[in-house]
């Protein structure tokens, strides 16, 4: 989004979900950065967030393939 220039819509007050710990250890990265998979299901990614609706918070998930299809 942000090398075409777009930005989420942002309302209300900002929430702080995570504070890193400067301390810790980082977890290895597994794929040195390259997101494509040479094959179906070689490589997945996955990410959770939240949503503010009207009635609460709902959380969101979801997994992908990294291979193009």
């Amino acid at each position: 989004m942000r090398a075409g220039g777009h930005t989420g819509a942002v309302r209300g007050k900002k929430i702080v979900t995570t504070v890193a710990d400067k301390e810790a250890e980082r977890a290895p990265d597994r794929l040195g950065r390259q997101f494509v998979a040479t094959a179906p299901n070689r490589v997945r990614v996955a990410d959770f967030t939240y949503v503010a609706t009207w009635s609460g918070t709902i959380y969101v998930a979801f997994a992908v393939d990294t291979f193009p299809a």
